[in-house]
């Protein structure tokens, strides 16, 4: 690696430090101010004396090592690859939580000052918001500089000419990744992809010492396992960066565990989903935001029954059986966005742009994704989760358990209100096997922080309205 790009490297990650220092700094003297010389003081009398600015100072030094430090394990500052906003926002979440904890247990053991525990309170929700905001902002300076060349990586594609184009497309959709595709290899031209063919993946030594690629992007098919290998061997000595697009298969078996049965070696290539703790935690986690939500939205949910009620004839609620977890029906509400009998004349098919049987309101209800908040009442009644594969009707699924491998997977967790697949934009017409591939994809990597930034994502979905109608 030159010089030239060990900076290039090097600028972007020092750029997210810098502003997550920043942030954490302001945060801290703004919860200072708040504290004792804001107008919060009169409503939370100042009762000790107002304390010598230098202690918190020095405090606020402590508090933004502890936090870089917790970023830097949490991955934050890798120097060529990085996350998007809508990944960072939990690793935030979760880094003010123990820092703030970190920092008051510093500060009760300390015997030198007494700090303000409501100081400490804002502190912790200051810095939630100031720091979110400069990730924000790195986010939006990271794009400008990588259109200047700064964090980019140059790289070919190898694969199958069935999946190179699936691959492409993902890429495009992902504003926030740092390659740029100078051409492909396979065994053979793919019309579609506009990109330079640079050869077939047996050529990939010569396609290396002609472009000098900074990595390679690997997409085979399950029984094309060998030419992996055959890549692996050509790259050899060679300071270049692969990076492998797994299938299913890999998928399943990438959390293997090994036991001991009379002393020999089982391997555990499935566990159970969501079980003891993971599936308490989840629960809870449910069943306390859809409570909430629920008394949240109350009035807006009196509000769209009254327009649903007002300008189309027939039920507020609309009421479908859905299969979900262990292939039982249950019940799903939603606002009722359509025409009484939207199916009468068809039988079940899946609603489509511009679908005559949407009512007028029904239209800005799906576009928002305000009918699906009756689902919330699903959720705490046990039918659905808030995050989970979403759920079919039985007549869908018969048909695609019977050519989708995995498909029934799905049903081995709570159906959710949004998903893995939905926020990465394959809702609608999109193929179901690509949302079953993500829906395996979350079940074997589930944790609670994935639930909420996939939560956060569907907001963002929301806000763009892709593929919703």
């Amino acid at each position: 690696m030159n010089d030239n790009i060990y900076k290039k490297n090097l600028l972007i990650p020092f750029l997210k430090i810098l502003l997550d220092a920043l942030s954490i700094e302001v945060a801290f003297l703004f919860s200072f101010y708040l504290r004792f010389y804001s107008p919060l003081k009169a409503i939370l009398p100042v009762t000790k004396g107002y304390p010598p600015f230098h202690h918190y100072l020095l405090a606020s030094f402590v508090l933004l090592l502890i936090y870089l430090t917790l970023f830097s394990i949490f991955h934050s500052y890798r120097s060529r690859y990085f996350s998007t906003f809508t990944q960072d926002i939990p690793v935030v979440l979760k880094t003010c939580f123990l820092g703030i904890l970190f920092a008051m247990s510093l500060a009760f053991l300390y015997r030198g000052f007494s700090y303000s525990r409501l100081t400490f309170l804002l502190v912790f929700l200051n810095t939630n918001i100031f720091v979110l905001v400069g990730r924000y902002v790195f986010h939006r300076l990271r794009r400008r500089l990588m259109r200047k060349g700064y964090g980019t990586n140059r790289v070919i594609l190898v694969g199958s000419a069935e999946l190179l184009p699936r691959f492409l497309d993902y890429l495009k959709r992902d504003t926030s990744q740092n390659f740029v595709l100078e051409g492909y290899c396979s065994e053979q031209k793919i019309p579609e992809l506009a990109l330079p063919y640079l050869g077939t993946p047996e050529q990939i030594p010569e396609v290396i010492a002609k472009q000098r690629p900074e990595g390679l992007i690997l997409s085979f098919e399950a029984d094309q396992h060998q030419r992996i290998l055959a890549v692996l061997k050509a790259t050899e000595g060679k300071n270049i960066e692969l990076f492998y697009v797994p299938d299913l298969l890999d998928i399943f078996t990438a959390h293997t565990t090994t036991i001991e049965i009379g002393g020999i070696p089982v391997l555990r290539l499935k566990a159970l989903a969501f079980s003891g703790w993971q599936g308490f935690l989840k629960r809870t986690f449910d069943v306390v935001v859809s409570l909430f939500s629920l008394i949240l939205l109350a009035p807006l949910f009196i509000l769209i029954a009254l327009i649903i009620k007002l300008t189309s004839p027939g039920p507020v609620f609309y009421k479908q059986k859905r299969v979900g977890l262990d292939g039982k029906e249950f019940t799903m509400l939603k606002f009722r966005s359509m025409v009484v009998d939207a199916e009468k004349g068809t039988g079940p098919v899946w609603a489509k742009a511009n679908d005559p049987r949407v009512t007028p309101i029904g239209r800005i209800l799906r576009r928002t994704s305000l009918d699906e908040l009756p689902q919330l009442i699903n959720v705490l009644k046990g039918d659905m989760s808030l995050v989970g594969p979403r759920p079919e009707r039985k007549y869908f699924v018969e048909q695609f358990q019977r050519y989708i491998p995995k498909y029934a997977e799905r049903h081995r967790v709570r159906a959710g209100m949004t998903g893995w697949a939905q926020v990465n934009g394959l809702r609608g017409q999109s193929p179901i096997e690509e949302r079953t591939r993500f829906d395996v994809y979350y079940i074997e990597n589930w944790s609670l922080w994935f639930d909420i930034k996939i939560i956060l994502m569907t907001f963002l979905a929301i806000i763009r309205g892709e593929n919703a109608y």
